[in-house]
């Protein structure tokens, strides 16, 4: 049966639209290169048997919150999916033991920051109410199809509304770094390292352009939808959708490498794979990074400028996973975390800077910022009665190692310096929980090297699918409406406009715009 829609890979967008498009009734083909789907979606026992490890993406709110949560959480919600939360969502946790949690509850969070500076409570909630009243055009810009007439009614319709003297400021006050934001509306250092990594969670710094304005937007997040994960663990998500994908008629084929896009006439008509099978359809949806589409399977058009556009295409750091199977749950030597969902060992907005800045320049930081995350917490199914989990991610991790930061690992090869550099994470861990040596069963790492070769849109180990500083991001991002010139071909996944995340827009806007 010829497909109407051939979609290559099997991430969370291709997902998406396949699930979007199979609803409809459409004939749909995903064909996935890997022995199994999902992209960055996978759960495995990678340390010991019975402990179920994400090896990569983990929460979900922003699926949970978005269009195509919405959309598809019913029916997915019958194969299996399903959230596991914690009204802890996120907290921070410095050096010297202080910490700061951020609940689900906003009194409760506004008396915490009060504590610590007064005035910071009022500070949070003008900001998270801020977004709150912003959301119907905020979330349109963020995630809807900005190369749309219902965009360009939507900023007319905010001019005729704000002025568009108001409208520029606005949009300029969106603009301003991290950094600005924090330092100028929190006087706590506490409050301000509580929120300071989360923007490296977007691809950015401290100090790129639009970071306060992506803060902000977390913390409304959490504070309203939390930090949810996938029950069973993300893999069982990818699975939900494998079910309801097949059960609407749809296809699924693992370890079918597409080696080509076809053309005639200007338009696509199929695909070939690696082993030589030709595939026609009516359409391509393609969810891989600009130098796989335009350097691989467009390798025989005539695209002399997004060839121009795909090598000058820049990829950000790269990531780290470190994974821990525990014969207990972690003691925090710091009261109030044993239920947090993720939390980040940092020491604030200098110390976030100071590591991210390392890693971009190819040095691995002494003091990376880390992420922990709490999976047992949430789901008790992921491990033994008794036993814990602890997923911990590096977003400050050089795709290619020129040096040391902190003077220690000569290696410059990541199979040579992973270990030495997992031992420094864990060093710095180890300092926050009672007795870790003892309760450390197992741990399993991952370079961004080791991340590249098990997923190949993961570019040196970059997981947002490219540099995600502003002329690379929104309708920067070179191939934001697809190669010029080319009928029926789709570029959808995390180098494409709303970006990276879990939210599953791209393919979501893709999915609407053929008809979904």
């Amino acid at each position: 049966m010829r497909p109407d829609h051939v979609i290559i890979g099997s991430g969370i967008n291709a997902l998406v639209a396949g699930a979007m498009l199979a609803l409809k009734g459409r004939r749909v083909l995903l064909l996935e290169r890997s022995d199994r789907i999902g992209g960055c979606l996978r759960t495995e026992e990678i340390t010991l048997p019975g402990f179920q490890h994400d090896v990569m993406a983990a929460t979900f709110v922003l699926f949970m919150t978005g269009p195509a949560g919405a959309a598809l959480g019913p029916h997915l919600a019958r194969h299996g999916f399903d959230y596991c939360h914690s009204p802890h969502p996120t907290a921070v946790l410095r050096p010297d033991g202080q910490a700061l949690v951020l609940t689900m509850d906003r009194a409760a969070n506004i008396a915490a920051f009060n504590a610590l500076a007064p005035g910071d409570g009022e500070a949070h909630a003008a900001v998270v109410g801020a977004v709150e009243a912003d959301a119907p055009f905020l979330f349109a810009l963020l995630g809807g199809n900005l190369w749309s007439w219902g965009t360009a009614k939507l900023l007319f319709g905010q001019a005729r509304k704000r002025g568009l003297r108001g409208l520029a400021a606005w949009f300029g006050k969106a603009l301003a770094p991290a950094r600005g934001w924090l330092e100028t509306e929190f006087a706590s250092p506490t409050v301000q390292a509580l929120f300071a990594p989360w923007v490296l969670h977007c691809g950015l710094t401290p100090e790129s352009a639009y970071s306060g304005q992506m803060g902000r937007v977390i913390a409304f997040a959490l504070e309203a939808a939390g930090a949810p994960i996938a029950k069973g663990g993300a893999g069982r998500a990818a699975e939900a959708f494998r079910r309801l994908i097949e059960e609407h008629g749809g296809q699924i084929r693992t370890g079918a490498d597409v080696d080509r896009i076809t053309l005639r006439g200007g338009r696509v008509s199929g695909v070939v794979l690696a082993s030589g099978e030709e595939i026609g359809c009516g359409s391509v949806l393609a969810s891989v990074a600009p130098g796989q589409l335009i350097g691989r399977l467009l390798r025989e058009a005539d695209l002399p400028a997004e060839k121009a556009a795909a090598s000058a295409f820049r990829h950000g750091r790269g990531n780290f996973q470190l994974h821990y199977a525990l014969d207990r749950p972690p003691e925090w030597l710091t009261p109030g975390l044993d239920d947090v969902a993720l939390i980040h060992l940092s020491d604030g907005i200098d110390a976030v800077s100071k590591s991210a800045n390392e890693a971009e320049r190819g040095m691995l930081p002494a003091t990376p910022t880390i992420c922990v995350g709490q999976p047992h917490r949430l789901d008790a199914s992921r491990c033994p009665d008794g036993k814990a989990i602890l997923w911990l991610q590096i977003p400050d991790a050089p795709r290619v190692i020129k040096g040391d930061a902190g003077g220690e690992i000569a290696a410059t090869d990541w199979d040579v310096a992973r270990e030495a550099f997992a031992d420094r994470i864990e060093a710095i861990l180890s300092r926050h929980i009672r007795d870790f040596d003892k309760i450390k069963l197992a741990r399993r790492a991952y370079s961004p090297a080791d991340l590249a070769a098990l997923n190949v849109n993961l570019v040196g180990g970059d997981p947002y699918g490219g540099l995600c500083t502003i002329d690379q991001f929104f309708v920067w991002r070179p191939f934001a409406r697809g190669p010029v010139g080319l009928r029926g071909l789709v570029q959808i996944g995390a180098s494409t406009h709303p970006g990276p995340g879990l939210g599953g827009g791209s393919g979501f806007n893709a999915a609407k715009g053929l008809g979904a």
